[in-house]
């Protein structure tokens, strides 16, 4: 295990319970893939990944195109950066996307999330 990994910790009765931020993101590319006029998801640098919102094998590749930052009282604020489709509206398509992965990543987690902040870095056309 010489991997250095971010572990969300959350305090229970009988322990603790350690999310690590790779499953949280995850989560997050799971569920933006569902939403419709997202095409996939680029790094924060701009580099695309591709076939992620089609093929399931990809998807530990669009890890890259989300932040996730861990408040004192563990709240998640997290940063999706999308590709999204020529001819859709983006405000409600990043809109729904902030709505998929908040509802996906509190269901799952049980951790509150703050804020989704979606930046669009490209239109896919085709």
């Amino acid at each position: 295990m010489g991997e250095s990994k971010e572990y969300m910790t959350l305090p229970e009765e009988n322990g603790s319970i350690n999310i690590s931020e790779e499953v949280i993101a995850a989560i997050a590319v799971g569920a933006v893939r569902d939403v419709e006029g997202v095409s996939g998801m680029v790094t924060a640098m701009g580099g695309s990944v591709t076939d992620l919102v089609h093929n399931k094998k990809n998807a530990q590749k669009g890890l890259k195109g989300v932040r996730i930052s861990v408040s004192e009282d563990n709240q998640l604020t997290l940063d999706l950066y999308l590709t999204v489709n020529y001819g859709v509206s983006i405000p409600e398509t990043a809109e729904n996307a902030q709505k998929a992965v908040a509802t996906a990543v509190e269901d799952m987690t049980g951790c509150k999330v703050s804020a989704v902040n979606v930046h669009v870095g490209g239109v896919s056309i085709a």
